[in-house]
This record gives C-alpha cells, sequence and structure tokens, in this order.
C-alpha cells in the first residue's frame, strides 16, 4: 500500500503515512501541481522550464533537474540511496507521477465524479458530498496568476459548481431540501451567475415549506442576473415561478424514492395550516426510522419541526418534536448538525411552553434533548428530570423513552459497563410488560453490548438471538446490524452486515475493527480509512512503524475522545501509543481514564473488542511510578 497523499484542491501539499511532508519551496510545490495537472503524463523537461519561468535564466535545465531530485527525495523519504524513484519517474525526456488516483485528491475526484451518474441516487449522493469534502480552498491558489494554472483552475472551478448543483439535484430527490438550503446558499455567492443554483435553492425553499421565501429568491435572482450582471434571465426561472404560484403538486413529487407522499405532505401542512395532517406526518416518522428508513426519517423529521414551529404553536411544536420516540443503540449521532438544530428547537419550545402545560411534554421534550445530545454535551439533568417525571407517571412508554435518554448520557467516565446494564435490563422489563417491542429490542441490544464489556459473552449472545427473533418478528432488521458485528467480532461468525443505513457503521469503523483485532493477534495493524476514528488510531499505527516522533507529537495535540460506547476503546489505543513510543504524560492520562473500567473489556460497543484493560492498566503503571522508557527514534 502506497503511504503517499497529495493534496491540490486546496493550499498544494503532500504527507507520508499521516505525517506531513516538508515543501518549503514554492518551486517545489509548483512542480508537484504540476505534475498533478499532467494526470500522470509525461511533462517534457522544456515545458517544465517555460512553466516555471517567464524570462528563462541560465542553467534552467539544471534547476529542474535538482528540484526534481530533492522532489523525489521529500516524497520518498524511506528510499534507500541509489534505488530507482517509485513516484515521480524519470520518462521519454521528462518526468512523470506514478501514482494511484486515490492517492491524489484531485484525480480520486474526478475519477469518482465519472462514476457517480451511473450510482443509485443514494450512493451518488455520497459520491458527490465526498468529492466536495475533497477541497479545502481554490485548486492551485498559490498559482493562480501562473500561465500554466489559468486554464486548469478555470476548468476546475466549473466542475466544483456543476458537482454543487448536481448534489443539490440529487438531496432534492431524496426528499432532503433543507441539506440543500446551506449547501445552494454559499454555492450562489461564489457563482451567482448560475441559473440552475438559483432554480434549485427555490424549489428547496419551496419544498421545505417556504413558499414566500422561494418567490423572494427568483426575484432576487432576476435583478441579479440582469441588472447586476447584465444577463437574461432564462425561461426556467420563470416556469418555476408560475408553478410556486399554482403550488403545482408536481413540484412536491420526489419520484426517486418511496417519500413523496410524506414530503408533500410535510410541504402542504406547512402551507395551508392543516395542524392535524402535520402531527399524523409526525406520528408516521417513528415507524420509518424503526423500520429501517433512517435516513429519510431523520430528514422529513427536521422539515416537520421547521414547518411546526412556523405555525407559532409552542403546543403543536412540543408535540412534533417530542413525539419522535424513537430509542437509539448507537451514541454517536449520525448527523451531528441535524440533531443541533433538534435539541436547539426543544430548547426553544420548552422555554416557550405555557404555565399549564403537562409533565408528559416536558418530560419528552427534555428526554429528546438528551437523546439527540449523545456524545457531545451533558446532558444527564435533563435525561433525570424525564425519568423522575415519567415514574411518577406510571407512563411506561414515557419511561422506555426517558431510560434510553439516560442511556446516551451514561459515559462521563470510563467503567459504567454495570449501569448500562441495569438499564438495558428495566428497559426490557418495562417494554415486555407494556408489549413494546422496540424498545425491548432496544433494552436487550444495551444489554448485549454492556455484557460484552463485562465479558460475559454467554449471555450477551443469548440476547443476541433474542434480538434476531424480535426483528424477523416486527421487521427490525436494523437491529441484526448489531448481532451480525457482535457474532463476527466476538463468536468468529461471519463477516458482518454493512449497515449502511447507519453512517456509524458504514464509515470507518471495519477499519476500525481490523485493527483492534490485529492488535489483540499481535499482527501487523493494517491501515486505511478510520473515518471518524482516524485520531485515535493514527498515533499507534506512527509508534508501531516506528515513527516513534511523529506520534509523540500526534498524541500532543490529540483531542478528548468522544464519550461514547468507544470510549474504552479510543483512551486503550492511546494508552497502547503512549507506552510504545514513550509518552509518560498521555501514558498516565490514559491509566487514569481506564482506571475505573479496570475489570472490564474494552468492549463495550459490542461490536469492536481491544481486550481486558487491566492488560494495559499493568503495561501503564510504570508511567504512574515515573519510570522512563529508553525507546527512541
Amino acid at each position: 500500500m502506497n503511504n503517499l497523499r497529495i493534496r491540490v484542491l486546496g493550499p498544494v501539499g503532500a504527507e507520508h503515512a499521516g505525517a506531513p511532508l516538508h515543501l518549503s519551496k514554492a518551486r517545489h510545490r509548483e512542480l508537484l501541481a504540476i505534475l498533478v495537472a499532467a494526470r500522470g503524463r509525461t511533462v517534457s523537461t522544456q515545458r517544465l522550464v517555460d512553466d516555471l519561468w517567464e524570462d528563462t535564466p541560465a542553467g534552467a535545465v539544471g534547476a529542474v533537474r535538482t528540484f526534481i531530485g530533492e522532489l523525489r527525495r521529500i516524497l520518498e523519504p524511506g528510499r534507500p540511496p541509489r534505488t530507482p524513484p517509485a513516484v515521480l519517474l524519470t520518462t521519454g525526456g521528462g518526468y512523470a507521477l506514478h501514482l494511484p488516483a486515490d492517492d491524489v485528491d484531485l484525480w480520486r475526484v474526478e475519477r469518482s465524479l465519472q462514476g457517480a451518474a451511473k450510482l443509485g441516487l443514494e450512493a451518488r449522493e455520497r459520491a458527490l458530498t465526498a468529492a466536495l469534502d475533497e477541497w479545502h480552498g481554490s485548486p492551485f491558489e498559490e498559482f493562480s496568476t501562473r500561465p500554466w494554472a489559468t486554464a486548469e483552475r478555470a476548468r476546475l472551478a466549473e466542475l466544483r459548481a456543476a458537482t454543487g448543483e448536481k448534489l443539490a439535484s440529487a438531496r432534492l430527490a431524496l426528499g432532503r431540501p433543507q441539506d440543500v438550503l446551506a449547501l445552494l446558499d454559499a454555492h450562489l455567492g461564489e457563482h451567482p451567475w448560475r441559473e440552475e443554483g438559483w432554480r434549485l435553492l427555490a424549489l428547496a425553499l419551496y419544498r421545505s415549506a417556504r413558499q414566500a421565501d422561494a418567490l423572494a429568491l427568483l426575484s432576487r435572482a432576476r435583478s441579479t442576473l440582469r441588472d447586476d450582471l447584465g444577463l437574461d434571465p432564462g425561461t426556467r426561472l420563470a416556469e418555476l415561478e408560475q408553478r410556486i404560484l399554482r403550488q403545482d403538486p408536481a413540484l412536491d413529487l420526489v419520484p426517486d424514492d418511496g417519500a413523496s407522499l410524506l414530503a408533500r405532505t410535510v410541504a402542504a401542512a406547512g402551507r395551508t395550516g392543516k395542524r392535524a395532517q402535520l402531527e399524523g406526518v409526525a406520528q408516521l416518522l417513528p415507524v420509518l426510522a424503526v423500520s429501517g428508513s433512517v435516513q429519510l426519517a431523520a430528514e422529513q423529521r427536521t422539515a416537520a419541526i421547521a414547518a411546526a414551529e412556523q405555525f407559532g404553536d409552542p403546543d403543536l411544536a412540543a408535540r412534533v418534536i417530542g413525539g419522535f420516540e424513537v430509542p437509539g443503540s448507537w451514541t454517536r449521532s449520525d448527523d451531528p448538525v441535524q440533531s443541533a438544530a433538534v435539541v436547539a428547537a426543544a430548547v426553544r419550545t420548552l422555554k416557550a411552553l405555557p404555565p399549564p402545560t403537562s409533565d408528559r411534554m416536558r418530560a419528552r421534550l427534555l428526554a429528546t434533548i438528551a437523546m439527540e445530545s449523545r456524545g457531545s454535551a451533558d446532558r444527564m439533568p435533563e435525561a433525570a428530570e424525564a425519568e423522575r417525571i415519567a415514574r411518577e407517571l406510571k407512563d411506561s412508554a414515557l419511561l422506555c423513552f426517558a431510560l434510553s435518554a439516560r442511556y446516551q448520557q451514561t459515559f462521563a467516565t470510563t467503567g459504567l459497563a454495570g449501569a448500562r446494564e441495569a438499564i438495558g435490563a428495566e428497559i426490557i422489563a418495562l417494554a415486555v410488560d407494556a408489549e413494546l417491542p422496540t424498545f425491548e429490542i432496544q433494552g436487550r441490544l444495551i444489554r448485549m453490548q454492556a455484557l460484552c464489556a463485562l465479558d460475559d459473552l454467554d449471555a450477551a449472545s443469548r440476547e443476541a438471538d433474542q434480538i434476531d427473533a424480535l426483528a424477523a418478528r416486527f421487521d427490525r432488521q436494523l437491529a441484526t446490524v448489531f448481532t451480525g458485528w457482535f457474532r463476527w467480532t466476538f463468536l468468529l461468525g461471519p463477516p458482518p452486515p454493512a449497515g449502511d443505513e447507519m453512517p456509524g457503521f458504514r464509515t470507518g469503523l471495519l477499519k476500525l475493527a481490523e485493527l483492534t483485532a490485529a492488535v489483540r493477534n499481535g499482527a501487523e495493524l493494517p491501515d486505511g480509512d478510520f473515518g471518524p476514528y482516524e485520531p485515535w488510531v493514527r498515533p499507534l499505527l506512527l509508534a508501531r512503524a516506528g515513527r516513534l516522533v511523529a506520534a509523540r507529537a500526534a498524541l500532543d495535540i490529540l483531542p478528548e475522545p468522544p464519550l461514547d460506547l468507544l470510549f474504552e476503546v479510543s483512551w486503550s489505543l492511546i494508552g497502547l501509543a503512549a507506552d510504545k513510543c514513550s509518552h509518560p504524560a498521555m501514558a498516565r492520562r490514559a491509566r487514569s481514564a481506564l482506571l475505573p473500567a479496570a475489570e472490564e473489556r474494552a468492549a463495550g460497543s459490542g461490536v469492536v473488542d481491544l481486550g481486558p484493560i487491566r492488560l494495559l492498566l499493568d503495561d501503564l503503571a510504570g508511567f504512574s511510578r515515573g519510570r522512563i522508557s529508553s525507546r527512541s527514534d
């Protein structure tokens, strides 16, 4: 596997095995940019001379060869002396980069966009999102005035703009107009002459139950195009305006998925004031979520909340926000921005509710705040208050929801698997008695996860069997993703299901599980895309590769791990890295963080396992007594 990564979609840079390479000379950066722009084709020495200098100095060819030699040493820091280069090759009277497309951000984006049109709608949306995320500024920005870069920068600006519009179109087709608003607002700030951007943004506003805003935007589009830019607006903007004015039902259609009726109902309720329709839609959303359409339910929930708040009726908003009594078994939000918006709406609604508000409504809002703040904020007081109210009311369903919210907040320290096991057991008992299968499944998932941390795999396996039976009976197939991963990790079962509907499983988790398995087995550690888990994995990979200085530097800037199901795993990875590269301060911090979990396994997620924590604590004990390792680079 090649450990080199090159970036040109923003400041020109490179890294090797996760560590930045020192491209201190502008000529090095410009040479690299020119070679990237050639996309693997040979660039002649004479063309490099012409591109690098306006007035060719004496000895320019020799200077190019010197720069090439220096750049080769930078890009391949581990290449032994007098061995041929593998990355920057001499070919046919010039030079070329020899790298896989995935190792250069520009090449990676272009390949992804070429294939995106052939993908299904959801996969296309993910590919387009990933492509846009690659941009970290203006391509080749440092060399914007150089003749060789002018046409390339113009082409890439057009490519980025078109990609943004294609992404907006895909999200509209998926019934996600709220996600289009921020995307296109910034897009039009950079590209006000692009009619398609104006059209898509107006359509997104309309589908977000903001008809007046959509019409105002179209008026601004005409003014901007005609008065500011001297362009004649096309017919598509005028046609869309007329269709919005007559509320053409076809505008609400979402032909590429099965949610068009739901999307139309939410939008219609926001425009016509049919509160009963809106509350009916809100009642459908939990059914969508627990049946597997997690992303769709979340998107439509955001639209429903926005529509409810437009009425200016806190009671209605509270019913819509608090009616989403869907338990969560993964302790990291799939969409932190969306979760933060729900929390903000719930907080606003709580403050706006009039004095005679029912305790049940308050408890639902409080539990929602705690649930949606998982992994990001301490909301245990809200969860505890919701639980207190539910117990006083003797409302089993509400108590299950409140306990589920408390579970999401039970990660203030490591070593709380026993507390979570007790929460899971109580949810199971309540749910069985009240015939609440969704909460029974969640309670058993919580127990299964906690029992893995408590090293009782037989009991965890029995819970997994019960979960699978309930999932089959009540069509809750997402639950089997958790049990499939459990069996793969702990029982040597078949490869786990993808879990693509849940970003927590889709991005980085498989690589993390493979790495932790290698740690347990004393095998070579695999590298790859660890997604959100990257910061806590990289120091260990650097240390195991013998790059101890880089590992210590990575530990110096490491953020605190999220308070979630992988809390013990994250601290264990930190402790292993600190021990390997001899970082006493971080070793002591890791030991202190892990001490409450001394009798547990780093396995509380039920999907990733780093083994008994006591073993690592023993290794780290020497640091607490001031041991200084003799290891060095």
